[in-house]
């Protein structure tokens, strides 16, 4: 269903709002990271590796949408805060596989409290029916665009 057309685009501000939302979010996501020494890109990292799975820098530029050079000096720095390691995979040598640490795994596992904290912040103004739509209508949109993660997520993994 086509909702915009060229000569009335620049009426709507979507866009701009998925934006300036995602970056809301990072932005409160440091705040509560800080004390832990890692970002909001770095703690998603961590959360994808453990609780999608991914286990290779492909899947993670994939499920991200970064570039491989984004990637490694990502994964360098977490590799530096003795978060993850990168190892050879023994079948292939070619292919490098992640793996969190002790210490990464840890603070993958504070998500339930992080997340919660900063998404309490992010959308507290918001009443129940309205935070449920909202996911409703994202999820949808995730959906239709085959997104991994979320389908992941709705498959129950």
């Amino acid at each position: 269903m086509a909702h915009f057309t060229p000569e009335k685009f620049n009426e709507s501000f979507l866009g701009m709002l998925f934006g300036r939302t995602e970056q809301l979010k990072n932005r409160i996501l440091d705040k509560h990271l800080e004390p832990h020494d890692v970002t909001a890109q770095q703690f998603k990292v961590l959360v994808i590796i453990s609780r999608f799975g991914a286990d290779t820098p492909a899947e993670l530029c994939r499920s991200l949408s970064l570039d491989s050079g984004s990637m490694t000096r990502m994964l360098d720095r977490l590799e530096q805060k003795e978060l993850l390691v990168r190892t050879r995979c023994e079948s292939d040598r070619r292919q490098v596989r992640l793996v969190l640490t002790e210490s990464g795994q840890a603070l993958s596992d504070l998500l339930p409290q992080v997340g919660a904290a900063a998404m309490n912040e992010m959308v507290g103004v918001l009443e129940d029916s309205e935070l449920a739509t909202l996911e409703k209508i994202l999820t949808k949109i995730l959906v239709a665009s085959a997104d991994s993660i979320t389908l992941a997520r709705l498959a129950g993994k």
